[in-house]
Order: structure tokens, then sequence, then C-alpha cells
């Protein structure tokens, strides 16, 4: 006597015993459930994202072609040189400085033991925390001729005037190239020391029974690998300094950046401003041209899977001691200088900050910034989705485009929106007020909406980037099962993809909401009318030699950093087979 068990009954069960044409019948079932949707929600959601980043773009290219506006011959006779000299000079200073501190800084950490090395290998992305335009401000207080430094040395020597000795000018091109440097090379140091981390020891092996030391390993073999990582880590960096407008306004060192601002406010002229920041894309998109085709020369590929830890030379007492004070150089410089100066400022003149509104700027810079991350974040999940669903190459290549605005400077990107957003809030003001008799106003333009929107495309990359990689760990089969089980394309993300992407969307939001609390260009342009955030604030009284005021706003700035660099500082930590820390 045999008894049948009971079924769901929304589980369809085959009349015979899984003949071939059922088979084959399943395998079809799966097969339609992996394949890529239609034009749905999500990749319309995807283009309009994109479409983002294209408007302020196209609105700046439009604007440039005014035939009206004759700015650009005088700009050309006059300042354009200058602009293109000085910006030119500023990227080979930064370029040059941030590969000499991040690629030997992290060969040293990643190679050798020395005293206080453990430290040093999180300890020198510290200086990322920092923004340029603070450590100007610091550097400056120190070092000028009222400064506590040419202070002591005027007491020591008996000097009674400038006249009596020569001190470098930190308010100059090489000063700036300096304060960026510092606060920048933790982009090359992290990915250097990423690519020496996942190298292979049998290399280093066979180095060393060809008679090569660890120095000459170095420069014949770590780092030619290392090129392509270094290459990217420095072309994050020249962007970086495309974007700067604090540091070197406050040295007074003209590069497009500032030629944008001044062309806009002091000259009035949109258009001109619309034709510098031209130029300015051409500069950035060179310059990525230039970091793809190093890292697609410096290519390199491991023939073993051999992976353990590195060999971690001991070094003796003298050259421990060497590398221990070149590590700590540019982490006291770009980290322990600004810090402990601003924490003496802020204790000290606390009341002073806390009389102009220190309070409510902070909350104004906390929820710009939290407003700025939640919405970037979610409009990069739904363009990684939206990728990750059409599985188009046309699809990728659309939210490769929509990531450039990382690429262009905030000053750019500002006055891209400005036209587009002024015609928004014209027509809607002139629809309004002929069918209800009501004006509306300012809508976008000079609005907290508006400049979220401006964060939004500015570092809509940071986002997509890391939510691209964590949904591409998430394997098609379970993709596939969700799909089988009845669950759409938006379920499967809530019930499936959410759950396992979780640290890449906080690793996301805390990156947009530390780099929104020190964006500064884009803030000055697109801001409300007397609007302040603690960048801004900072900014303007440290303009006017008013540090002591503004510090404990810039000690905030820095503190918001410090989380996300000690979450990439493990991460990296973490990332090889077989590596010991200390």
């Amino acid at each position: 006597m045999s008894t049948s068990l009971p079924l769901p009954s929304r589980i369809p069960v085959p009349t015979a015993p899984w003949p071939g044409d059922d088979v084959t019948a399943l395998a079809a079932a799966v097969r339609r459930a992996a394949r890529p949707p239609a034009f749905d929600g999500w990749t319309a959601g995807a283009v309009a994202i994109a479409a983002l980043v294209a408007v302020p773009l196209a609105a700046i290219a439009w604007r440039a072609l005014d035939p009206s506006d004759d700015t650009w011959r005088h700009l050309a006779a006059t300042v354009l040189p200058i602009y293109i000299s000085n910006t030119v000079w500023l990227m080979l200073g930064v370029g040059l400085g941030t590969i000499v501190i991040g690629a030997s800084t992290a060969w040293l950490v990643t190679m050798y033991r020395f005293p206080g090395r453990g430290v040093l290998s999180w300890a020198l992305l510290l200086p990322l925390a920092v923004p340029s335009y603070v450590l100007a401000f610091v550097i400056t207080d120190q070092l000028e001729y009222a400064g506590p430094v040419q202070g002591v040395l005027r007491e020591a020597f008996g000097w009674t005037s400038a006249r009596d000795y020569w001190f470098p000018e930190i308010r100059s091109l090489g000063g700036a190239a300096i304060v960026l440097s510092l606060v920048l090379y933790p982009y090359v140091y992290l990915l250097a020391r990423a690519a020496f981390t996942e190298q292979c020891f049998c290399l280093f092996e066979a180095s060393r029974t060809l008679g090569r030391g660890p120095a000459r390993s170095f420069f014949s073999i770590a780092l030619p690998m290392a090129r392509p990582g270094i290459a990217v880590g420095v072309a994050l960096a020249l962007m970086e300094t495309l974007n700067e407008f604090g540091t070197v306004d406050f040295f007074a060192v003209p590069t497009f950046t500032a030629g944008i601002f001044d062309v806009w406010l002091n000259m009035d002229s949109p258009a001109g401003a619309s034709q510098l920041a031209i130029a300015l894309v051409a500069f950035t998109l060179a310059l990525l041209a230039l970091e793809r085709r190093a890292r697609h020369r410096g290519r390199v590929h491991a023939t073993t899977t051999r992976v353990r830890g590195l060999p971690e030379y001991p070094l003796s007492r003298a050259a421990g001691a060497a590398a221990l004070a070149w590590c700590a150089l540019p982490v006291l410089l770009g980290f322990g200088l600004p810090a402990a100066v601003l924490a003496g400022y802020a204790i000290e003149f606390h009341e002073a900050a806390l009389a102009r509104e220190y309070l409510a700027l902070a909350g104004n810079s906390l929820k710009l910034a939290l407003a700025a991350a939640v919405v970037t974040t979610a409009l990069g999940l739904v363009l990684a989705y939206g990728v990750r669903l059409s599985r188009r190459p046309a699809m990728r290549g659309m939210a490769e485009a929509a990531t450039v605005g990382y690429a262009v400077p905030g000053a750019v990107l500002a006055v891209g929106f400005l036209y587009p957003f002024g015609a928004f809030d014209n027509t809607v003001d002139a629809l309004s007020r002929d069918l209800f008799g009501v004006p509306t106003g300012l809508v976008l333009s000079g609005t907290v909406a508006g400049l979220v929107l401006g964060y939004s495309a500015r570092f809509l990359s940071l986002s997509y980037r890391t939510l691209d990689a964590g949904l591409g760990r998430v394997t098609p089969s379970i993709e596939g099962a969700a799909r089988t089980l009845g669950s759409g394309p938006g379920a499967a993300l809530r019930r499936v993809h959410l759950p396992l992407v979780r640290p890449s969307l906080l690793v996301a939001t805390l990156l947009v909401f530390v780099d929104t609390m020190k964006e500064l260009p884009l803030t000055l342009l697109m801001r409300p009318f007397d609007f302040e955030t603690l960048a801004t604030f900072v900014y303007q009284l440290a303009s006017d030699e008013l540090l002591e005021e503004c510090a404990l706003g810039a000690l905030t700035i820095v503190a918001a950093g410090v989380l996300p660099v000690a979450l990439i500082s493990r991460t990296i930590t973490r990332a090889r087979p077989g590596h010991r820390s200390g």
C-alpha cells in the first residue's frame, strides 16, 4: 500500500517521470529567468541618471558657443597662458610629489619590518581626511613672517627684519604643490600598497637567486608591476588638483579653476567662464586618456596561483630609524600638524567659534552631507542594478559616462547646472503666473535641492563603482533562483541583493558623506543666498586671517574623514592571504 505526500498547489507536478521534453522546458524557463529584461523602469532610471551629468556638460558647451560674448579673445591674449602654465606646473609638481611619497612609503610598510610600521601602515592614510585648503591655512599660519617658526628663527639668530634673512615663500606655486602633495599622496599610497600586497612572492625569490637585493628588486620588479595601480592613484590626485580652488586662491596662484571663479564673479561673463570650463574639461579628458594608456601598457598578469605572506625584511637600527622618519614625516605634516594646531585653537577660541553660530553651520553641513550621501547612494544603486539587469555593452558605456562627474571639477559642474536650473525656474514661474497668478520664485537655482543634485552628479562615481563592485560579487545563480521563484527585479533587489551588498552600501554612503563635507568650489557657486556650511565658513574666515575663530569648524571637517580612512585601511590590511600586521 502506497501513500502520496501532499504537494504545494503552486508548484507544477509533471504527469510523467521527467521525460526529456520536461527537462528541456525547465531549462528554457531558467534561461528566460536569467535573460536580460527589455527596456523597463530600471533601465529608464539608469538613463535618467546618466542624463543628470550630461545636462550640465551640454549646457556649458552650448553657452561657450555664444557668439555675442567676446571674452575668450581677451582671456587668450591676457590670462589664458598664465592659467595653462600654472595648471601644468602644478600638476607636474603634485604628480611627482605623490609618486615619491606614496609609492616609497607603500613599499616600506609592505616589505620591511621597522619600529612603528604597524601604526604607520594605516596612519599614512590620515592626510586624506584633511581638506587641502585647511592644510594651506595651517601651514601659512605657522610659516608666515608673523608665525612661530620665523619668530623662533629671528629670536635665535638676532634677526630684526625680513631683510636680514631668506625664508621660502609658502604662498606660491611651489607651496601649493607641496600642500596638495601632502594631502593627495594617500591616493597613490593606497593603490600602490594594494598592488604590492597582491604581487607574487615567487618573483622576489627569483630576483634574490639572481643576486638582487630588496632595493634593486623594487625598481626592476615591484615598481613596474605596480605601475597600473600607481597610474590610477596619480590620476585621482591630479583630478583633485584640477578641482582645487581654496588652496590656489589663498596662495594667489591663478589656475583654470581660480580663473572660472574670477571670470564668472568678477568679470560677470558666464560665457567666458563656460569657455574656461570647456578648456578645463579638455585637460581632464587628456589626463584620463594618459592614465588609461599608462595602465594598459603596464598591464601584467601572474603566472602562478601561489600566494603567501610577503617576506617583510627586517631592517637594521639605522635603516629602521630612517624608514620610520621617512614614513612618519608626511603623516606629521599632512595630518598631525593641522590636527594639533586646530585642536589648540579650537580649545582656546571655542567661545568665539560658538559666537559665530558654529552649531548652526555644523548642522547645515551634516544635513547637506547626509542628504547628498543618501540621494547619491540611491542613484548609484539604481544605476548599478540597471546595468546588471541589462547586461548590454551600451548600458555599461552609459553608466561609465554618467560617472564622469567625479573627473569634472566642481566649479565646472556648478557653472553647467546654473544654466538649466535657471531655465527651469523661469519656465515654472511663468507657467504658475499664467495659470494661477502666483509666482514660484526659485525652485532649483540657489536652493538646497539644487545643491544636493550638484553633489550627486559630482560624487556619483563613488557610489556607483562601490555598489557595482558589490553587486558583482553576487553570483548570477542566486539571482536566477530568486527569479524562478517568482520574484521580480525589485523584489530580488530587496530580498537578495541588498542584504548581500550592505557593506558596500555603508562604504559608498560614508565616502560621499565625507567628500560632501569637504567640497568647496561647487558649494560656493551653488549654495543658497546667505547659506553657509563649515567648508565655506572655514574658507572665508581663514582667508581673512581668522584661523583661530574657524579652527573648530575645520577640526570638525577633519574628524568626519577619519572613520572612512580607518575602514579603507582595514580593508587593505586584510586583503592578502597570509598577511601579518605589525
